[in-house]
């Protein structure tokens, strides 16, 4: 494999890697609970409300169901992509680093998406404080993980 040397920083780059995606993925979550504890109440007759969507959040605007959900998605592969990581530094040879390199470029592309969500969200102004963090996380995460 190439230079030896580099392992420390990848492995540095690998843990910040897993930590900003966990911290997506407990934050998205907090926003997934939140929103099927405060969504749509469906009436005695079983009739949804005029407009309904399945991907309704009651804080933040149009775009969070779609931001919080492929954020979510992310995180998931993100950590995937971690563990991925992690045994290649363990093993760091050449036939590891094909697997650690695909579901990092798939975890890369959700985060990007995720990305393009946020920007979305940010752009219709109404939006709840606790996910401005998690937008200016994934907003971070696909230059960490690009590093990484």
């Amino acid at each position: 494999m190439a230079n030896a040397q580099m392992k420390p920083v990848a492995a540095l780059l690998l843990f910040l890697n897993f930590c900003m995606y966990a911290i997506v993925l407990g934050i998205g979550a907090w926003a997934v609970n939140r929103a099927i504890d405060y969504g749509f109440i469906i009436g005695p007759g079983l009739k949804l409300p005029a407009h309904f969507s399945p991907i309704y959040f009651p804080m933040g605007n149009a775009a969070t169901g779609f931001f919080v959900t492929f954020a979510m998605l992310a995180g998931v592969v993100g950590l995937a992509s971690a563990i991925a990581g992690i045994n290649h530094i363990r093993s760091w040879n050449a036939s590891s680093l094909p697997s650690a390199a695909s579901i990092a470029g798939v975890a890369w592309t959700f985060t990007v998406l995720a990305m393009g969500f946020a920007c979305k969200e940010i752009e219709l102004e109404i939006r709840n404080a606790r996910l401005m963090y998690k937008e200016a996380g994934d907003r971070l995460l696909p230059v960490v993980v690009l590093l990484a």
